[in-house]
């Protein structure tokens, strides 16, 4: 029997699952492992019978809360699908203000008290609701790590993300570095994984992988001193995706 497969949204721009969409050719080698008995983006049909949840997307509601936990619960394996699934991406920044203040500022004089659609608490990542199995990160993913992390899935191992920076995959590319362009990178301490795609355009790096399991910060100073970048000026390029209220 073929793994079942799920795919799910929650609060996002559903990039990452467009990603998948555009597999184009590979789809056919996909479908060749797995059943996709539910996803929204590319198919009517729907099942809540399946062994793999992809969620894309992070928790603003108590409503989502539970559809999430419900989901949880049906699913073997879980896992987070993006940036926003993963660390919680661009929707964090909301968190910065208290939660009333940004009701108020989106919805006005609505009745938010009566109405769960508008029933907003603190942005959290997945992982801040429910226990999740393995992660794809990325703004949007990178389709060939999605593809791999399926089929360890379904080989029954544990995927493996890399533990080494952005960077790494900067030398291999041969790309010249974006500080010596002139422009500001978070490659040195964001987990690589996405082939270098920013810095191969010669733009650059900010964070959507999120950090490597044990950046350098030290190794980091001395980079940034030698361009003339603070520390704390990265650490707030790195609240884009990465939000942390509490001094980074």
């Amino acid at each position: 029997m073929k793994p079942k497969v799920a795919f799910f949204d929650f609060a996002s721009c559903e990039g990452c699952q467009l990603q998948i969409a555009n597999l184009e050719e590979s789809v056919i080698d996909l479908v060749d492992i797995v059943d996709i008995v539910a996803f929204r983006e590319v198919m009517k049909e729907h099942s809540d019978d399946y062994d793999i949840a992809f969620i894309e997307g992070s928790i603003q509601r108590p409503m989502d809360e539970k559809r999430l936990k419900s989901i949880r619960s049906k699913a073997k394996i879980l896992v987070a699908l993006g940036a926003c699934a993963c660390i919680g991406g661009v929707n964090k920044i909301r968190n910065y203000w208290p939660v009333n203040e940004v009701k108020k500022e989106v919805y006005g004089d609505a009745d938010i008290k009566n109405n769960e659609y508008f029933d907003a608490y603190r942005s959290k990542a997945i992982n801040e609701v429910v226990l999740v199995d393995a992660m794809i990160p990325g703004c949007p993913i990178d389709r060939n790590e999605f593809i791999r992390v399926l089929i360890d899935l379904v080989l029954r191992k544990k995927p493996r993300l890399p533990a080494y920076p952005v960077c790494v995959e900067c030398k291999k590319n041969e790309n010249v570095c974006v500080f010596d362009l002139g422009d500001f990178c978070l490659g040195p301490v964001t987990r690589a994984g996405c082939n270098s795609a920013c810095p191969n355009t010669k733009s650059a790096c900010e964070g959507c992988r999120g950090y490597i399991d044990e950046p350098n910060f030290e190794a980091e100073k001395s980079v940034l001193e030698k361009y003339g970048v603070s520390l704390d000026e990265m650490m707030k390029a790195f609240n884009m995706f990465n939000f942390h209220k509490e001094g980074y």
